[in-house]
């Protein structure tokens, strides 16, 4: 568990957030330009000091204002990324690597230079200099310079903002091995919903220096309380399991947590049980009143209404719906909302008109 007390307070913005997230797994500081992300991340890593603040990693309490308790940045257990990764450009990649390295003495080390070159993909770029390294390629030197740190935790600012969609989509099957094959807690700050649902276990959001959530990422997502559900990419996380796999038709079908509902997904074939993620957008949902009329819309969900909210314009509203304990958002027209007489409590079909899948 990683606890966080903090209170500050600069001209014209304060921090106030009392949290506890998962001590394992990727949590997301999510929010827009100004709403503390950073600034919470640099109060973990001892670069700020909070006035008031208590920051606790599982057994590591490395801020206890009451108690005088401040650990110094440099001697707390974590590893610290930037948007850019500030290698050394005199030092080739093995030996910007090498520098993180000697910080721990050998038995401590829980990542070898091996592995984290391996992990990262870069084996093959440690004789060049980073001014021979394209953006993505410096961003994941960065990332095993971090790891080879051995760190308690993992925190990242932004990894991916100075990088172009090209060099995003190349970076982000790594990050995904982190989190998949690396047992080191990770707090993600971004304001990119797509990154943040791809890569996070829980997400925070953050506001104005206040937390306005904090929660599972399928469940937090699927709130309509929050800004999150307001914007034209607002849709829900769900974690599925490969069931089967259409050979014919390129299709992969998606079993949806402790339930026997499936949806397909044009994908290449993967192992029966494999678990995948994917997002459905609120825009892909249209709703029916039965599942009577053929369709080229692949995915139909029997569903009961939870939920209505309006939406950010007079248009539309915003639909909650449970798929049998798996959350969905639907977005739709007043118009549409009042034909079909829709209200809570009510069995409909969801007509998911897109899948994305998050690999």
């Amino acid at each position: 568990m990683i606890q966080m007390r903090l209170k500050l307070r600069y001209s014209g913005f304060a921090l106030d957030v009392d949290l506890q997230v998962p001590g394992r797994g990727v949590t997301a500081l999510y929010g827009h330009s100004g709403s503390g992300k950073t600034t919470c991340l640099r109060c973990i890593a001892g670069l700020e000091r909070a006035e008031q603040g208590f920051v606790q990693v599982n057994d590591e309490v490395w801020q206890d204002s009451d108690n005088r308790i401040f650990v110094a940045p440099h001697k707390r257990a974590l590893g610290y990324v930037f948007q850019e990764a500030s290698l050394f450009p005199h030092l080739s990649v093995l030996a910007n690597l090498a520098f993180g390295l000697k910080r721990i003495p050998k038995p401590q080390r829980r990542v070898d230079m091996a592995h984290a070159t391996e992990l990262l993909g870069i084996s093959h770029l440690l004789d060049r200099h980073p001014q021979h390294l394209s953006g993505g390629e410096r961003q994941r030197v960065g990332i095993a310079r971090a790891l080879l740190t051995s760190p308690k935790l993992l925190l990242m600012d932004e990894p991916l903002a100075a990088l172009d969609a090209q060099r995003k989509g190349e970076i982000l099957p790594y990050l995904q091995r982190l989190h998949d094959e690396l047992d080191i807690p990770v707090l993600y700050v971004s304001h990119s919903q797509d990154e943040v649902a791809r890569l996070a276990d829980h997400i925070v959001l953050l506001s104005n220096g206040r937390a306005l959530a904090s929660g599972p990422i399928g469940q937090t997502l699927a709130r309509l309380d929050l800004p999150l559900a307001m914007g034209d990419d607002a849709g829900v996380v769900i974690e599925g399991r490969v069931s089967a796999y259409d050979a014919d038709y390129q299709l992969l079908s998606l079993q949806l947590p402790d339930t026997t509902l499936n949806i397909r997904v044009p994908h290449t074939p993967l192992d029966a049980g494999q678990a995948l993620r994917c997002k459905v957008q609120a825009r892909d949902v249209s709703l029916s009143l039965d599942n009577t009329g053929q369709s080229s819309i692949l995915n139909r969900l029997p569903v009961t209404v939870v939920s209505e909210m309006s939406a950010d314009n007079a248009a539309h509203v915003l639909i909650r719906l449970d798929a049998a304990g798996t959350p969905l958002l639907a977005r739709i027209t007043r118009y549409s909302r009042d034909q079909l007489n829709i209200h809570p409590g009510q069995p409909l079909w969801a007509q998911i008109k897109a899948v994305a899948v998050l690999a």
